[in-house]
């Protein structure tokens, strides 16, 4: 057998997850002829999602609020712009967002993705109608484009010809003019690649290919050099598209631009177990160790392997927060250095997409670990972050920070990058809850939920009370008596955890994966009782061990506050006494009148706690984490905190904006443009500046008020860095960074003109070089009203 028809076939039976014949710790079986080092050692599969059906919880609510929403929504809003970019006439107006931008099409991937999987979980009709009149748009757009080409931002004829002619112009974010162009059409292939599996639609992989050809047309005759130029831009997971497209159709084409699609800056050192990740934006990396997981399934190339190993370990040991989301204002910072980094945390798509390389990693290695990542990143993150009360409500970015407050998206006029991961997240909650290899089945998640393996005659019911409370059940309806080994993963949350069978308790050892191991002969009615006591826990912050988060089993827990209201200070002589402070007042509900102080009008007053899940807040303030102190600590830091709160607030209530230059979203909310500027990382803070260039952006101002702008630097800054403060085309300050204040940020007030602000709503800032100079690092900037702060 050719190795191109056999990865072709490793690849088909990947995407069959009903597939019994392979070999654990080999290459899937599939004939004589299988080379077993040229494919991963797969320990376990998972079931697909139309075997997996979920009961009644919080996650089933979850995916009727996510279902409604996405038959709301509209496929000829989402394909209107892919017709007019064609000469087509639109059947529908554009959406909002995003979507009427140059990150255009992004969300009719994502919108694929979720109907597929929706289809494949519930069996509903109207998702395969839907997607298989997308696929037949898109068909048409590639036919009267004429050459398997497919885009719906604007321009992007000009700027692709540009990249074939090796005309590679980048920032980070954008390609020729283009915001992100391969992360869109990552998102188009990966959404074609969802339905082709989920509803076997052989022609979204006519499609699929079509436009395989046409990419591989543009970027087929680059040079490395120009490859790794482009690479620079944010590319999501086109290395993972061709890696899938190579699985399904053997051809070794496919299997070269994955290779292509390999960012040296970022991957060669992760090759190594090093650590590249300091200072990069967060989820533009994830994709890439996605990618190289894929890789490494097709080719058994050990390279890749590692990339994505040491890709999860460091980013989930050293850069993960309580609710298992990772990085701050979109980008990761220092390791183990979370607790200065406590603002925009957490996105959410860098969670979607964890999971879906945590997944990888389990199926090689099914250690209980990533299962404990898993449960507690899809519970405090993913289910959190849509209202639980509506679907296509869901939240960007922002969960951890002190205060926080969610901030929703609108159905139809927001689609953000965790809008489109959000259809996805809400449909594939069964796709992990359960696992298998022969033999043996693996309860992974305590999610009630149903399971119809099948292959085996077998079905398992699981019914649980968690998060509220301890039982959890599964009973067994069996066609004939079958000989099985169960696998139940004791949480790292849980002390203890006990196993019945039919009411006997059984004396079970936890094995070295993780797991409560049974193995007997099943019978129809058999009932498995699983018994996980609930305590509340706390986690903190590797830099920060008094700032604390607290947690009821695997749920993470929030303190509700109120408008204007900071986070509360702790005063405990130490851990096992605040948790003893905190009494139950109902389900997942705890509060406590001993342990929190609150600075009110600078002063130091105790205060009540009360404390849900996080998943449970929807429109209130909140905080996560709360700093603890001890008492002897608190006399200490008491007048000192109460001082820095207050001119915290005192900042806050005087500020009309603010921007954190060198991060993407508030740059793109700001409208920021530049020449010869460049942006970068240090001490857990983002930062731009211009090598005699330019950037400028817009900042809200009070039409009514004399206005002050402030601007955050670092004290060390020298060199040539002399530059003018220009507002609305006239100079009001020249800055020169000498050494100013080492080792310090430190913050400059330019007094703004009243003729330059009255009567407006915002005005542009821009930050210009001297002649061989350089403007900035500039980490901040703050307009505030004048005489509000001393």
């Amino acid at each position: 057998m050719k190795k191109q028809k056999m990865y072709w076939l490793i690849g088909l039976l990947m995407s069959m997850a009903t597939v019994e014949n392979w070999s654990a710790g080999q290459a899937w079986a599939i004939g004589e002829d299988v080379d077993a080092e040229l494919a991963a050692p797969f320990q376990v599969q998972y079931f697909d999602l139309s075997q997996v059906r979920l009961l009644d919880g919080p996650f089933q609510r979850a995916m009727e609020h996510n279902s409604e929403w996405l038959l709301s929504l509209e496929p000829d809003r989402f394909l209107a712009w892919f017709r007019k970019e064609a000469g087509l006439e639109p059947k529908g107006e554009v959406y909002g967002g995003w979507e009427s931008q140059s990150v255009a099409g992004h969300s009719l991937g994502h919108y694929m993705s979720a109907c597929a999987m929706m289809y494949a979980a519930t069996g509903e009709p109207e998702y395969k109608k839907r997607t298989d009149y997308i696929v037949d748009e898109l068909a048409l757009v590639q036919e009267t484009n004429g050459d398997g080409y497919m885009s719906a931002f604007p321009n992007g004829r000009q700027a692709m010809a540009e990249v074939k002619r090796g005309e590679i112009r980048s920032a980070g974010f954008d390609l020729n003019g283009i915001w992100v162009p391969w992360y869109t059409q990552h998102k188009l292939m990966a959404g074609l690649s969802d339905i082709y599996r989920y509803t076997q639609n052989p022609k979204a992989l006519a499609v699929w290919k079509q436009h395989a050809d046409w990419i591989e047309s543009i970027v087929g005759g680059l040079t490395e050099e120009q490859w790794q130029k482009m690479l620079d831009c944010e590319h999501g997971g086109m290395n993972e598209s061709f890696a899938e497209l190579y699985s399904v159709t053997g051809d070794e084409r496919y299997l070269t631009l994955a290779q292509k699609f390999y960012h040296k800056r970022i991957l060669e050192p992760l090759s190594r177990r090093e650590n590249s990740l300091i200072g990069v934006h967060a989820n533009t990396q994830v994709p890439k160790a996605i990618g190289a997981a894929r890789i490494y399934e097709v080719t058994g190339l050990e390279k890749f392997h590692t990339i994505a190993n040491y890709f999860w370990d460091t980013v989930v040991h050293h850069f993960t927060y309580a609710n298992g989301g990772n990085s701050a204002g979109e980008y990761f910072g220092r390791p183990d250095i979370l607790g200065e980094r406590m603002n925009d945390t957490t996105e959410t798509c860098n969670t979607y997409n964890m999971l879906k390389l945590t997944r990888h990693l389990y199926s090689w290695d099914p250690q209980a670990s990533y299962m404990d990542y898993y449960e507690c990143a899809l519970l405090n993150h993913i289910l959190t972050h849509q209202h639980p009360d509506r679907g296509g409500a869901l939240v960007y970015k922002g969960f951890l920070d002190m205060p926080a407050r969610k901030g929703y998206s609108h159905p139809t006029e927001s689609f953000w990058c965790c809008v489109g991961t959000g259809m996805e997240n809400h449909t594939k909650y069964a796709n992990t809850i359960f696992a298998y290899a022969p033999e043996t089945l693996y309860v992974n998640l305590f999610i009630s939920a149903e399971l119809n393996w099948s292959a085996r005659g077998i079905t398992v019911r699981q019914k649980t009370e968690l998060p509220t409370g301890e039982k959890t059940t599964l009973t067994f309806r069996c066609e004939k008596p079958t000989r099985l080994t169960l696998k139940v993963r004791q949480p790292a949350w849980a002390k203890t955890m006990t196993l019945a069978v039919k009411s006997q308790p059984q004396d079970i050892m936890i094995n070295t994966e993780g797991y409560l191991t049974l193995t007997r002969t099943f019978k129809d009615g058999d009932i498995v009782t699983l018994t996980t006591p609930l305590e509340l826990h706390v986690a903190t912050l590797p830099d920060r061990p008094d700032r604390t988060a607290f947690l009821y089993g695997p749920t993470l827990l929030a303190t509700v506050l109120k408008d204007g209201q900071k986070p509360p200070s702790l005063v405990s002589e130490k851990a096992g006494s605040i948790l003893a402070a905190l009494k139950p007042a109902g389900p997942l509900r705890f509060t406590s009148e001993t342990l929190a102080y609150q600075v009110e009008q600078g002063r130091v007053k105790p205060c009540s706690l009360e404390m849900i899940p996080l998943y449970q807040i929807a429109d209130q303030p909140y905080t996560v984490y709360m700093d603890v102190f001890t008492p002897q600590q608190w006399e200490q830091e008491k007048e000192k905190y109460a001082a820095e709160q207050e001119r915290l607030k005192i900042l806050e209530a005087a500020s009309t904006d603010i921007l954190y230059l060198g991060q993407m979203q508030p740059e793109r909310d700001h409208n920021l443009t530049s020449e010869q500027s460049g942006a970068g990382q240090f001490m857990g803070r983002k930062w731009r500046d211009s090598y005699e260039g330019w950037f400028e952006f817009d900042m809200k101002v009070d039409p009514d008020k004399a206005m002050d702008l402030i601007c955050t630097y670092w004290g060390s800054d020298g060199g040539q860095r002399r530059f003018d403060i220009m507002v609305d085309g006239t100079k009001i300050a020249t800055q020169i960074l000498n050494n100013n204040k080492p080792g310090e940020f430190f913050d400059v007030t330019y007094a703004l003109p009243e003729k330059l602000t009255r009567g407006k709503t915002k005005v542009r800032v821009r930050a210009q070089a001297l002649p061989g100079n350089i403007a900035g690092g500039m980490f901040e900037a703050r307009t505030i009203r004048r005489g509000m702060i001393e």
